[in-house]
């Protein structure tokens, strides 16, 4: 566990401790990723799709597959990142995948996300990692200052993505008619 002391504003020192998330602080890591989503253009905010992200990403920590962590001041989450286990063939060892890093927007600049990353880094050694890795919006400026900060390097590759069908959904019109002939 982390904890730094930020000053506030009428000189009083405001503990925050960066922890490891619990299933009671859904709520409040649901509102920080609405937060997040609502500044990348590439997400649409949907608060139940995002809870149960998060219950399966608990799910993994509880494995030990991931590690979520929070920021907490004055007993509510103020702040959030996760970081997941992939193997990298380019390194031939376990790596982590970081998502999810957001403080609420009042108290950045305050060394928050700087905790909660030095708790991802401070995990990711433990476990074995050879690296982390991240992906962040390209407009979002204050995030690559932050990142760079950190010793985060650019790479050449860009993110793609693609929708897999559910389970219950056909791919194409040729395997739709196949249903059909298979039924009769």
């Amino acid at each position: 566990m982390f904890s730094h002391t930020q000053s506030s504003l009428v000189s009083e020192t405001v503990s925050v401790t960066v922890r490891p998330a619990r299933i009671t602080d859904l709520p409040g890591l649901v509102e920080l990723l609405c937060q997040l989503f609502s500044i990348e253009t590439d997400f649409e905010v949907r608060p139940a799709r995002h809870a149960r992200g998060l219950r399966l990403l608990l799910g993994a920590a509880r494995r030990g597959r991931a590690y979520v962590v929070v920021a907490e001041r004055l007993g509510e989450v103020v702040g959030m990142a996760t970081v997941q286990i992939v193997v990298s063939t380019v390194e031939g060892a376990r790596s982590g995948w970081i998502e999810d890093v957001v403080v609420r927007d009042d108290l950045r600049g305050d060394g928050i996300g700087t905790s909660l990353m030095a708790s991802l880094s401070h995990w990711a050694r433990t476990n074995g990692l050879a690296r982390l890795q991240l992906l962040t919006d390209r407009r979002n400026r204050l995030a690559l200052a932050f990142y760079d900060r950190l010793a985060f390097q650019p790479t050449h590759m860009i993110c793609l993505r693609s929708r897999c069908p559910r389970k219950t959904q056909e791919i194409g019109p040729e395997r739709q008619v196949r249903k059909r002939r298979q039924e009769r």
